[in-house]
């Protein structure tokens, strides 16, 4: 029964550490969120001079957490970005890549269509009833966003093929 007991409480804290859902806002430091999450994937300064710490858990984890670090290396927020909320925010015709990275953090695969002049960002998440999903952003070669697709993941449905 211990050992049940130590591997629940390994796998608890392992979630803990992938989410930082232990950061507390305005009073972890960007030390701690380094200890705990590790080095993030990319970082983006903000105009008020915040930066957007990003650490995806593509593309099995299907979430992507942002930690906003103010300048003086104070945790101002942690969240989940990789939702259909934040999607409304992205506007087809208007939102340019930087814009939509720094909404929803960097891509886990990007592809270019020449023919199409458009380059695809691929993310894998959740839809709102906890279902998989792929999301496609399509940008044209000026860097506006022209469509936004998400596709079941059909493969993670009983009886679906695990196959890529």
């Amino acid at each position: 029964m211990r050992i049940l007991l130590f591997i629940a409480f390994l796998l608890l804290a392992a979630c803990a550490s992938l989410s930082g859902s232990t950061l507390v806002p305005g009073k972890s430091t960007a030390q701690e969120v380094e200890a705990l999450m590790g080095a993030p994937a990319e970082r983006i300064r903000l105009p008020d001079g915040d930066s957007n710490w990003y650490y995806p858990r593509q593309p099995d984890g299907r979430v992507m957490f942002v930690v906003r670090v103010s300048p003086d290396g104070v945790v101002r927020s942690r969240e989940q970005v990789l939702t259909e909320q934040n999607l409304t925010r992205l506007a087809r015709g208007a939102t340019t890549r930087e814009q939509a990275r720094e909404i929803i953090g960097p891509p886990w695969r990007t592809s270019r269509f020449e023919r199409q002049e458009r380059d695809v960002w691929e993310y894998t998440m959740y839809n709102a009833e906890q279902m998989d999903y792929f999301l496609y952003l399509q940008f044209s070669f000026d860097g506006v966003l022209r469509e936004v697709m998400m596709l079941k993941d059909y493969a993670k449905e009983p009886g679906g093929s695990s196959k890529d």
